[in-house]
C-alpha cells in the first residue's frame, strides 16, 4: 500500500521505476523529483522492484520492456496479476506494433517509445494520476468515490435524481452535487440516502474500500 496523505494535504505519488540502464534511471529520478510531484524508487532488476512492492505498493510503474534476461512482458503480467488495475506505463527503446498490441491486451496505462521528449512522459503521468485520482487530498478522494458509489446504486434501481431526492426528502441539488464529487454529504444526509437504498451508511462507505 503506498503512504496516504495526510488529510487536506496533496500527497506525493510513488512512482517506480524499472530499466537495466541506469543513466536513464538516473536521468528520470531527477527529473521527476524536480516535478516536486513524485516520490520516486528505481529498480535495476525485477525482483528488487517485487521485493520493494511488498512493503509499499507503488502507485505508477514506468516498466521497460527490453532488459537483457529480463522479459518486460512477463514482469508485466507478474506486476497485474499481483496488483490488479496498477497504472503501468510501458516505455522501451524497441517499439513495435505486435508489442503495443499485446501490452494493450493487458491493460497498460500508456506507451511511450524511447527517446520521448519530457513533455510526454509529463502529460502521460498528469493522465493518469487524473483518470486513477493519484496524488489527491484524502477528502477528494473520498467525495469521488461515495459520489460514484452512489450514481451505481441510483441506476442499478433505475431511479432519476427526483426520485432519490423524493424517497430521500433531500433536494436534487444537494443530491447531485454530492454524486459529482462537488460535496461530502452531511451525516444527516448520508444517513437519508442510505435509507432510501435500504442500507446502512457502513455498507456504502464499506463497498468504495475507504
Amino acid at each position: 500500500m503506498s503512504a496516504e496523505p495526510i488529510a487536506g494535504h496533496p500527497s506525493l505519488i510513488d512512482i517506480a521505476v524499472l530499466d537495466d540502464d541506469p543513466d536513464f534511471l538516473t536521468y528520470i529520478e531527477d527529473f521527476l523529483n524536480d516535478e516536486g510531484l513524485y516520490a520516486v524508487r528505481t529498480f535495476a532488476k525485477p525482483a528488487r522492484l517485487f521485493e520493494a512492492a511488498e512493503e509499499q505498493r507503488p502507485e505508477i510503474v514506468l516498466l521497460d520492456m527490453k532488459m537483457g534476461e529480463s522479459r518486460g512482458d512477463k514482469v508485466l503480467e507478474q506486476l497485474l496479476a499481483r496488483y490488479p488495475g496498477m497504472c503501468v506505463i510501458i516505455v522501451t527503446g524497441y517499439p513495435s506494433l505486435e508489442d503495443m498490441r499485446a501490452t494493450f491486451k493487458l491493460k497498460v496505462f500508456d506507451y511511450l517509445a524511447k527517446p520521448f521528449s519530457l513533455a510526454q512522459l509529463r502529460q502521460s503521468l498528469a493522465n493518469a494520476a487524473e483518470q486513477y485520482g493519484l496524488g489527491r487530498t484524502l477528502q477528494d478522494r473520498l467525495r469521488d468515490r461515495l459520489g460514484q458509489r452512489i450514481r451505481v446504486l441510483r441506476a442499478e434501481r433505475d431511479w432519476s435524481l427526483k426520485e432519490l431526492a423524493s424517497i430521500s426528502k433531500l433536494s436534487i441539488s444537494q443530491i447531485s452535487s454530492i454524486e459529482r464529487g462537488a460535496n461530502l454529504p452531511s451525516i444527516e444526509s448520508l444517513l437519508a440516502i442510505s435509507r432510501a437504498f435500504g442500507l446502512k451508511p457502513s455498507e456504502i462507505l464499506g463497498a468504495i474500500e475507504f
